[in-house]
């Protein structure tokens, strides 16, 4: 019996994994809009997050596995380590789903079972076996991952993946942790697995690795070729430390590089079917909406969504381009869904025109949210002539992702010059309602700003980022302000557009403002231990 697919399965953990970034937290509505656009993208499997790490994640599983998890729509998938309580948390936040998975992992290197988990082999073994049939017990769909899998004694790891599939796990995936492995050694340990593990045409081999020597695509494509069939990526390589594998970047070498990987999939060289089930023209705006809700900017330079991806600058290149686009491009912008920016609406368009074309785009909004966002659409329209899909984007991603109001701007003026002082005075609307002003000076006016909403706010915090990026092209472009704050040890982000920089970031400031303000007025319980993931 075999069940292996005719195709490579995308399994997402943006929300897992990638939302372990530093900074990189999302509330719960957050999360659901990013999940309804990993559903438009195509993926196979959302892992939505940890179930038992937190009562946040609890309940941002339960509501995508309700929301996005309905029939037609992908698998979602809730982590656990292999103790009870967590399988039992998981089942419960994914029941809503009506396609669900419990993904759930023990440590097997020698390293981790002796100093974290205090474990002997035949121990690991027994728990990975009870708990993969546990939470079968609950699911049809089981996914277990060996953590440290590229550090492990190989014989021990098919003992220990021998023992998984034949309790119940439909999925194997072989995590490289720490992103120590070359291409050619994970490769390998594929390979050594395929072949060595009797039962392994039960389960699906998956692929789940970190971008620490740069080398995370370069070893799942390595794994493509030796039998993994699925791979877990996430939006923009995002992740602790150096990221997780980019999902753009293997759709698209699967795509662009087909006629090299048909093979591998028993397919002839010349077919044309797609090797993953992404709607790719779907790549670009799901890879803007993370950057924005996430506040983690895309560089320039980097591979299929980045600002300079499709541009040309060389003038040996420019001629080629515009004589044949194959000459120096190996894939059309368009397949990514990078358009013309084109004019679509105007300052006399109403609010149907608005909530309809922010439907074609891929946006559900709230009635609250869609009022708010209209609000903003008039002001931006009012101040430029040309309002494009990428202001659209910009307007609405500002607007639902905002925090709690419990300050608000209510003015922002400065002073400055090349032979003056910046200086700066605000208005600030307090949470109990009472209306506050000051004024600061600083190095630039974004400085004094800050200073002078800081006086207001009385809150301690250490600004540790700020980014402006263009929207678009022109004088009048929409300007992106990005800002993270940091409190003792926990980091809040803000975000906000405007065609007015100065403002657009004295309201990036007062959003993570009133994030820090908000975890410090509900002062929650420390998570549980900590965890390791894989």
């Amino acid at each position: 019996m075999s069940n292996q697919p005719e195709r490579i399965i995308i399994f997402d953990t943006t929300l897992r994994d990638g939302e372990q970034s530093p900074g990189a937290s999302l509330n719960l509505e957050e999360k659901l809009t990013i999940a309804r656009q990993l559903a438009r993208l195509g993926v196979d499997i959302i892992e939505a997050g940890f179930p038992y790490a937190s009562p946040g994640d609890f309940e941002a599983v339960q509501k995508i596995a309700q929301v996005v998890g309905v029939e037609g729509g992908p698998t979602i998938c809730g982590l656990a380590r292999a103790t009870r309580a967590d399988i039992e948390a998981a089942a419960k936040a994914l029941a809503p789903a009506v396609n669900k998975r419990i993904h759930t992992f023990i440590a097997t290197s020698d390293i981790h079972m002796e100093y974290k988990l205090k474990k002997t082999r035949p121990e690991v073994v027994a728990i990975a076996s009870e708990m993969v049939a546990f939470a079968k017990s609950f699911v049809d769909d089981v996914e277990f991952s060996p953590e440290d899998a590229g550090r492990s004694d190989p014989e021990f790891l098919y003992e220990v993946l021998t023992a998984a599939i034949a309790a119940g796990a439909t999925t194997i995936n072989i995590p490289d942790t720490v992103g120590y492995t070359t291409p050619a050694e994970f490769g390998r340990l594929i390979r050594g697995i395929k072949e060595n593990v009797p039962n392994i045409d039960q389960a699906i081999i998956s692929v789940h690795g970190h971008n620490d020597l740069g080398l995370a695509v370069a070893n799942f494509l390595s794994a493509v070729e030796n039998g993994a069939r699925q791979l877990e990526c996430t939006i923009n390589g995002i992740g602790e430390r150096a990221g997780n594998a980019a999902l753009e970047e293997l759709v698209m070498a699967l795509h662009v590089r087909r006629q090299y990987y048909n093979p591998f999939l028993g397919r002839p060289p010349e077919s044309e079917a797609p090797l993953t089930n992404i709607n790719t023209k779907e790549i670009y705006k799901t890879s803007r909406l993370v950057s924005s809700l996430t506040g983690m900017f895309v560089q320039p330079n980097k591979a299929i969504v980045g600002a300079n991806a499709f541009a040309h600058q060389s003038g040996i290149h420019q001629d080629g381009v515009l004589k044949h686009k194959l000459t120096y491009e190996i894939m059309d912008a368009e397949s990514i869904g990078l358009t013309d920016n084109q004019i679509v609406l105007g300052k006399l368009s109403g609010r149907h025109a608005f909530s309809t074309r922010l439907k074609e785009l891929g946006f559900e909004l709230s009635e609250t949210e869609l009022n708010q966002a209209f609000v903003k659409f008039k002001e931006v329209a009012d101040k430029k002539k040309e309002v494009t899909e990428w202001d659209l984007e910009s307007i609405v991603n500002a607007e639902i992702q905002q925090p709690p109001e419990l300050f608000r701007l209510e003015l922002v003026q400065v002073s400055c010059g090349n032979n003056s002082r910046p200086t700066a005075t605000v208005t600030l609307r307090t949470p109990t309602g009472e209306e506050l002003t000051d004024a600061a000076i600083g190095t630039g006016p974004v400085d004094a700003v800050y200073k002078a909403i800081n006086r207001v706010v009385n809150v301690p915090n250490q600004l540790i980022e700020f980014s402006v990026q263009s929207v678009t092209a022109g004088i009048d472009a929409l300007g992106e302000v990005t800002i993270r704050l940091k409190h003792g040890d926990r980091i809040f982000s803000g975000h906000s557009a405007n065609t007015d920089i100065i403002v657009a970031s004295a309201h990036a400031y007062i959003n993570a403002l009133n994030r820090l303000y908000a975890s410090l007025q509900k002062n929650p319980e420390p998570t549980p231990a900590a965890v390791s993931q894989v």
